[in-house]
């Protein structure tokens, strides 16, 4: 009987272990298979993040394209201008002029300012991208094709510095006369003669100042008319301490009588920049 009961105890123990080795394969393999779809999703979802980051750098790569294509274009399409279409045209607007070398102001890290001007109007181009050897070419009536941006500072309109040129070989040449505004420089029409070589007729000398209170820098020149003053500079860059313009200006006494002839540049106003100084009287 005893022998029967132990039979019988260890025939359940063996059963009871079969079944609890079954049941925990069956859990191994639920786990495994949770853990492989947890994968399959994540590797999808990096699979998804690399296309997106592939297509959006090719959208930025495409827009970055497009920017330089159209900055290229900006001074490209641009057609050369009459001086009306360049007057008219709006502050950082690209433009191109052909034009005339006037006078030529300075020269530094292949940087080029110079007066130019045509039968027209005139132009300033304010360092202009000029090597040394090119700047020696650039006579007065030399014509020249000028590719920029125009802009404005204190009322003096420009073209912008970092412009481009070209000497137009085979050109007819041309030195601008002065034309006489006297009877114009107390209108509102002079800014209309902006950067164009004038005369201005029997001015009284009212003041005269060294700039930094000494000779050798720019000369600041008031002049009478008619009962107002108007502020003139003698531009050292242009007609430095060794020409005659300055020479004579730095003498002048309160009082004098002159003509006067420069270019119309503007400065909070007009500020001719004087080149030629006749003592009337």
């Amino acid at each position: 009987m005893k022998k029967f009961t132990i039979c019988m105890l260890l025939l359940a123990l063996a059963l009871s272990t079969v079944l609890v080795g079954c049941g925990n394969g069956d859990d191994s393999s639920a786990v495994s298979t949770e853990s492989k779809a947890e994968e399959s999703k994540t590797e999808s979802k990096a699979e998804e993040s690399k296309a997106e980051e592939s297509a959006d750098a090719s959208a930025d790569a495409s827009t970055d394209a497009s920017a330089d294509a159209s900055t290229d274009a900006s001074t490209d399409d641009v057609k050369v201008m009459t001086y009306a279409e360049y007057a008219a045209a709006e502050v950082d607007a690209a433009v191109v002029i052909e034009a005339y070398v006037q006078a030529k102001q300075s020269w530094w890290d292949n940087k080029a300012t110079i007066y130019t001007q045509d039968k027209d109007g005139a132009y300033f181009i304010y360092e202009m991208s000029c090597s040394e050897e090119d700047f020696a070419k650039l006579v007065p009536g030399t014509k020249i094709r000028v590719t920029g941006f125009k802009t404005i500072w204190e009322g003096e309109v420009e073209i912008a510095s970092g412009s481009t040129f070209e000497i137009i070989e085979g050109a007819d040449t041309y030195i601008a006369e002065p034309v006489d505004l006297t009877d114009v420089i107390a209108t509102e029409d002079l800014i209309n003669y902006q950067n164009q070589l004038a005369v201005f007729k029997g001015m009284t000398v009212e003041k005269v100042e060294f700039k930094n209170g000494e000779p050798g820098d720019d000369i600041y020149v008031t002049l009478g008319l008619n009962g107002a003053s108007y502020s003139f500079c003698v531009e050292r860059y242009l007609t430095d301490p060794e020409t005659d313009v300055y020479k004579t200006v730095s003498t002048l006494e309160v009082g004098k009588v002159i003509d006067v002839e420069g270019f119309v540049y503007w400065y909070k106003g007009s500020n001719p920049h004087i080149t030629k100084v006749t003592v009337v009287q």
